[in-house]
């Protein structure tokens, strides 16, 4: 792209990989997934961070079997925003389920408090 300034010199960009903005009050959204990767809408976003910091967090707890049911649910929640940007009903009912189940750990961290919270914004309630 090549555009001329008022004083007549060019400006030309060659090759862009990514996201990028020019100009004042723009702003900018880069799905990484890569051409053909779905939007994720923004409450899908957030419950997307919340299970990745969840995730990590629940890797230093004791593992009970309610807590690796807890750890599978968020996993397969990951991979289905990432691969399609939302996470089905059916999904989301299972992951809530799993929350309730392992509620003594989630509880405890904060991290658990924000899943709850944006899967209930999600299915409401």
């Amino acid at each position: 792209m090549t555009s001329a300034d008022a004083s007549g010199n060019g400006i030309h960009i060659g090759s862009v990989q990514g996201a990028f903005a020019i100009g004042d009050h723009n702003t900018v959204t880069h799905h990484a997934g890569g051409p053909g990767a779905p939007a994720v809408d923004p409450a899908h976003e957030e419950l997307l961070r919340a299970v990745r910091t969840l995730r990590e967090d629940l890797a230093r707890a004791v593992e009970t079997p309610e807590v690796q049911a807890l750890s599978t649910e968020l996993a397969d929640t990951e991979e289905e925003i990432t691969r399609a940007g939302a996470a089905a009903p059916g999904r989301l009912a299972r992951l809530r389920g799993a929350l309730s189940d392992a509620g003594a750990v989630v509880g405890l961290l904060a991290s658990g408090a924000a899943v709850v919270q944006a899967v209930a914004a999600l299915v409401g309630g």
